[in-house]
């Protein structure tokens, strides 16, 4: 009988419900892959998904047979040839509303507030996707709007992870560097009294900074619950939008 690890392995810990734990598990390794990483050894696939090594080298045997991973000459692993295959046929197939709308769809049935998809253009921030709420009563910000970058829920998120405005000195140096910290932000009547909002950055698989998810409502229906079903769709964007 297998041991039982010490400790949870990464594939345990966020294991797909009514999914294949063998998956669950050879999907870890190819996700322990980060930029800069040309070939990584079985000591490293085994610490990085906390693994055993006899486990991981199984998986492996099984991921290099359907060209996810190729063994190199001196026993390391690096990418196979079919992550290219399936790049590009991903690539031509590929449109940012089809992935971003769905989820901010999901956001508003979730919550029953208006969800929004921001993204910097110069010094302001435009609003790329928006679903409404169902409520009579909302802000009434349309997709193609054009918003303040330094207000807002949104904008305090998109200035937060900027390399350059993020990090400045000013009067609200330490409100982004808790922004950064938290990774998120709620204010109430930041840009309009009316309104507050719940902010949080979605990621380019590079780690830097994509867009900002945010779900707004009447200052008098702010509900901090609804927190944790935006960093769920914060975190379900930054793992489809590149």
């Amino acid at each position: 009988m297998p041991r039982k690890a010490a400790t949870p392995s990464l594939a345990d810990t966020d294991a797909a419900q009514g999914g294949v734990a063998a998956v669950d598990r050879a999907l870890s390794l190819m996700a322990v892959f980060q930029p800069g990483d040309i070939a990584l050894s079985l000591g490293d696939f085994a610490e990085r998904t906390k693994l055993y090594k006899s486990t991981a080298l199984r998986l492996l045997a099984s991921l290099e047979h359907g060209g996810w991973v190729q063994r190199l000459d001196d026993g390391r692993y690096a990418l196979g040839g079919e992550i290219a295959r399936l790049n590009a046929i991903y690539a031509a197939s590929f449109s940012l509303e089809k992935v971003v709308v769905p989820v901010l769809r999901q956001l508003v049935a979730a919550t029953g507030e208006s969800a929004a998809y921001h993204v910097r253009q110069g010094d302001d921030r435009l609003c790329l996707y928006r679903v409404d709420s169902p409520h009579p009563v909302r802000d009434h910000i349309r997709a193609g709007d054009l918003l303040p970058l330094t207000r807002g829920s949104g904008g305090r998120i998109l200035t937060a992870y900027d390399p350059v405005l993020g990090f400045a000195d000013g009067p609200d140096k330490d409100l982004y560097q808790r922004i950064r910290a938290d990774g998120y932000f709620t204010a109430v009547g930041d840009r309009l009294t009316e309104v507050a909002g719940i902010s949080a950055p979605v990621f380019f698989a590079s780690g830097t900074l994509a867009a900002a998810v945010t779900l707004t409502a009447p200052a008098h229906r702010f509900d901090t619950k609804h927190l944790d079903a935006v960093l769920r769709a914060a975190k379900r964007l930054s793992k489809v939008v590149g």
